[in-house]
């Protein structure tokens, strides 16, 4: 949602610091470069004189050092994978000089993919916290682009994190439909519409959040009333209403028209999954169809909830929507009554910012984590007494968790694995499933459970509530996200397209799981 951690990402530099805070107003890459790093008597400003720019020199001088940060980072990350290349290549000659078979993808596994993927996965921490931070198009803009060419070089070079394809099995049982495209910056965060017409809304580090008919892939409707990163959006469960929480430190609850276009024929499915058909080459965020500039825009929220003193990074309507929560980086969860935006409850506890907020869909209870590695358990059913559970047992930043339709959460985390609890056991986990990339936002699917995991190594995967892998979306260079996938969402209603995911590739993609053969496949 759509991206959320920084430090330095080369082997001689430190790894990054879970407890370390973060302003909410202010980038996450530290600002170490200094006069004495360049020739003796050239200070910024004198490197900058000469260019034609009407910014204020203090904020050139600022731009000066985050560029040569990054570069540097860059440069240590380059340098490294450099060396795990020749490590692998003098791997291949040692295994052919033995007659031994050599498969690229098995090289990556092991200390070498364990090495890479923590310097990726600490720049893709450093990277989603400058997104979600940005709160103005004067902080995002300027930052936008190099941090989109990051990005590039970041996903040019994760071949040594994940270099395994899809096998055949999976390919017949996640099929991709749709592609959503238009927004102009990473998606952070999608979510299906509960009542009709059924639409998918994303949410952008654009400042927008866009509403999409599913099976056309058409931009219904743009709300542009945030001056921030979009980063997070969820919808009524009774009425056309939408809620969004943006960098701008506010929440947003907005109403929203929209006609369906008509029907199209079914896709073809296999021709999505044919090897010589080239994705690779179309611009990120290249809409087929209307652009968002092209259709309705909604500029102004029916109310405007205040209250945060940092990013508001997620929210969520309680069951009824009369009431909504709201997570912000000022460590502090609101609940606020819907039709006066009154304040109701300040949830406070967390030691470090909030990640995410979740709300049970038939109880008064709501579920916040937070990058102190715990997440915890808000209980309003009784109005006299509002309990609080801690559930610890992750050792980095609690991404997501997320309430079942039972008595179950299920959490993921920065330390790669994904948590299942027992709400009348919170002692320990009753399942752990352990990843080889930090986890994002997940989902559960309604009906089969079935646990959605986005990856920042731009992976999908599928779970069963015991741990079991289910299957893994297809993704190469001609299907799937190109970049760190920030969210999942299911929608079991419909049958035909009924799990979404949307990515720092400016994308959403819908799939078609075909759960029944899923299931009989474990």
């Amino acid at each position: 949602m759509p991206v959320e951690g920084g430090s330095s990402t080369g082997s001689t530099t430190a790894a990054r610091h879970p407890k370390q805070k973060r302003k909410a107003h202010s980038l996450s890459i530290r600002r170490t470069n200094s006069t004495e790093d360049r020739p003796p008597g050239i200070l910024r400003g004198d490197m900058l004189e000469g260019h034609d720019s009407k910014l204020p020199l203090a904020l050139r001088n600022n731009l000066l050092d985050l560029f040569s940060q990054i570069e540097r980072e860059f440069e240590n990350l380059y340098i490294e994978n450099l060396e795990l290349r020749r490590e692998i290549e003098s791997l291949n000659e040692r295994m052919t000089g033995d007659g031994q078979a050599v498969e690229g993808g098995d090289l990556t596994k092991g200390a070498l993919k364990a090495k890479a993927s923590h310097s990726t996965s600490q720049l893709s921490q450093k990277l989603k916290t400058t997104y979600k931070a940005s709160t103005s198009k004067d902080k995002i803009g300027g930052t936008r682009n190099f941090n989109m060419a990051a990005w590039e070089l970041w996903g040019g070079d994760s071949w040594i994190v994940s270099s395994f394809k899809a096998t055949t099995g999976s390919r017949a049982l996640c099929q991709l439909l749709k592609e959503y495209m238009g927004h102009r910056d990473g998606i952070w965060d999608l979510s299906v519409t509960r009542t009709q017409p059924v639409v998918l809304g994303t949410s952008s580090a654009d400042h927008s959040a866009l509403l999409w008919s599913i099976e056309t892939g058409k931009c219904l409707l743009r709300y542009a009333g945030h001056a921030g990163s979009v980063n997070s959006i969820k919808f009524h469960p009774t009425e056309q209403m939408a809620l969004t929480a943006s960098g701008d430190q506010t929440a947003h609850i907005w109403r929203y028209m929209v006609q369906l276009p008509a029907p199209q024929p079914p896709p073809d499915v296999s021709a999505f999954c044919d090897e010589d058909q080239d994705l690779s080459d179309r611009e990120e965020g290249e809409a087929d169809g209307d652009g968002p500039s092209e259709v309705p825009t909604v500029r102004f929220a029916t109310a405007i909830l205040k209250s945060h003193q940092g990013v508001v990074i997620a929210a969520d309507w309680l069951v009824g929507g009369r009431q909504v929560v709201t997570a912000s980086w000022d460590r502090a969860a609101n609940l606020y009554e819907v039709e006066t935006s009154e304040l109701v409850h300040t949830l406070t506890g967390h030691d470090q910012e909030l990640t995410h907020c979740c709300t049970h869909p038939t109880q008064r209870l709501v579920v916040t984590s937070s990058r102190d590695t715990t997440f915890r358990l808000w209980d309003f059913r009784d109005p006299s007494i509002h309990s609080v559970n801690v559930f610890q047992g992750h050792t980095d930043t609690v991404t997501s968790a997320v309430f079942t339709v039972g008595d179950n959460v299920v959490s993921g985390s920065d330390d790669r694995t994904v948590k299942v609890w027992d709400l009348k056991n919170m002692r320990s986990p009753i399942t752990t499933i352990r990843t080889d990339s930090a986890v994002n936002r997940i989902s559960v699917s309604t009906n089969q459970r079935i646990i959605a995991l986005p990856h920042d190594n731009r992976q999908v995967r599928l779970f069963d509530m015991s741990g079991v892998r289910l299957a893994r979306l297809p993704r190469s260079n001609r299907m799937g996200h190109r970049r760190m996938v920030c969210c999942t969402a299911w929608n079991e209603e419909n049958q035909t397209c009924n799990l979404f995911t949307c990515g720092f590739d400016r994308q959403a993609i819908g799939w078609n799981i075909n759960i029944p053969a899923l299931l009989q496949e474990k």
